[in-house]
């Protein structure tokens, strides 16, 4: 983030690669095609494989295995840049070059590979975040005279051309005929978003109500859980437990629950950095010895959380997780992630890396720490699993060469090695599926 962080009842996927091996066999011994068709029309399908026809939406369910991929579309020569970004990404724009080079998240070439390159990767949604300066963008020059010091007429047009860039990707993505759909998260870092503006409504809910316009214009694209499109809600980290404090995020469930006309529309989330170093949000305040269920009472899902499998001391860091029903619902993998204190110490920015730090590469450039990751996923089996993270590139939260930062795009640092191991990953964990209906 930018600163300002029931098994046996479920039903079988039935990937591209057996539908073709099933035709070729009819065809082999001269089935007639009703046969045929009829065999595939009794294929058995899981929620996410029916759902990802090309103008449905998503739909998802406590059966369901659903992979998400957070993407960043912040980039453009008039938003954020690439100056400072310890990695360089294989793609270009021209508009670019006068600012350092990288691309411009708005450049039709740019979202276009970006979209092969989820496709080829296997996931089924991508994240898409405007979290920050929420109000800045949404609310009146006077809202922003009155409480936003920072709100200048330069900054906010630059986080304008986030919001819109983020916004692009809606009718993009569909004129490209993508089974892939869009989850939006919005901002709950700042108080101010539930501070009224001049027309008496919050920064929150002309945010939601952005993001909601162009989910109606293309409920292709959606997520629909429970029912409604999914929206997510950034907290930031850390987190307050106590409600007698009234946290945000405390605010924020009330303000859902005064405003039905939202939540009768939409599903809300809060999603939060870090769990993992938040004990008093965890179901049980013990020593962990694997992933950490997080309190129902809270039941944030994971932004990214830390994971160090060389550590040996008493307390280690291990990620969470939130349940509803027999279901795990959220769990996030990572490439790498930072130590308490960032990635290098005791200098943030250079060598030595901090003791329990978690490095992309281990032994032989192997992906160490999304292999650890990704084998507690496989356990876990969750609903949502979350892939943290295709392309934020932004210090401080990625650090200053290819093993301190967590990003999947192809660059300069580790080519098209993050994306074919997070490939490799996906595709195990989704025949992981398969397996135990064999």
């Amino acid at each position: 983030m930018i600163a300002s962080l029931p098994r046996n009842n479920r039903r079988l996927v039935v990937p591209g690669t057996f539908v073709a091996i099933l035709v070729k066999q009819f065809h082999r011994f001269r089935f007639p095609l009703a046969i045929l068709i009829l065999a595939l029309a009794l294929a058995p399908f899981s929620a996410a494989q029916e759902s990802h026809l090309i103008d449905d939406p998503l739909v998802v369910d406590q059966h369901s295995r659903v992979v998400v991929l957070e993407y960043e579309a912040w980039f453009g020569p008039n938003a954020v840049t690439f100056q400072g970004a310890a990695a360089q990404p294989e793609l270009q724009s021209q508009d670019m070059q006068a600012v350092g080079g990288g691309y411009d998240s708005a450049d039709p070439a740019v979202i276009k590979q970006h979209v092969k390159w989820m496709e080829h990767l296997g996931v089924d949604a991508a994240l898409i975040e405007v979290t920050n300066n929420v109000s800045c963008i949404f609310n009146s020059e006077e809202f922003a005279n009155k409480y936003l010091q920072n709100c200048t007429d330069l900054f906010r047009s630059e986080n304008q051309s986030i919001r819109s860039n983020t916004g692009n990707l809606y009718p993009a993505w569909s004129r490209l005929k993508t089974r892939l759909k869009l989850i939006p998260m919005v901002g709950g870092i700042d108080n101010d978003v539930l501070l009224q503006d001049t027309d008496g409504i919050t920064a929150f809910e002309k945010e939601v109500d952005y993001f909601g316009s162009l989910m109606r214009q293309h409920p292709e694209r959606n997520v629909l859980y429970h029912g409604k499109p999914l929206i997510l809600i950034y907290l930031g980290a850390p987190q307050d437990p106590s409600v007698a404090n009234s946290p945000l995020w405390f605010q924020l469930q009330q303000f859902l629950r005064e405003h039905p006309a939202l939540t009768q529309k939409y599903t809300f989330k809060m999603m939060a950095g870090f769990l993992d170093s938040q004990p008093l949000l965890w179901a049980n305040q013990g020593t962990p010895h694997g992933p950490v269920e997080i309190n129902s009472q809270f039941g944030f899902w994971s932004w990214v959380d830390r994971l160090n499998t060389l550590c040996t001391a008493a307390s280690c860091p291990f990620p969470t997780f939130n349940k509803v029903d027999d279901r795990v619902e959220n769990f996030t993998a990572s490439i790498a992630t930072p130590g308490q204190n960032g990635w290098g110490c005791p200098n943030p920015n250079t060598l030595p890396y901090c003791p329990d730090d978690a490095l992309r590469f281990g032994k032989d450039d192997s992906y160490a720490t999304l292999d650890s990751f990704m084998t507690y996923a496989r356990q876990l089996d969750p609903i949502f699993l979350f892939i943290h993270q295709f392309n934020e590139y932004v210090p401080s939260d990625e650090g200053f060469d290819a093993n301190t930062t967590d990003d999947i795009e192809p660059t300069n640092l580790w080519g098209r090695t993050a994306l074919e191991a997070v490939k490799d990953q996906l595709e195990d964990y989704r025949d992981q599926d398969h397996r135990d209906h064999d």
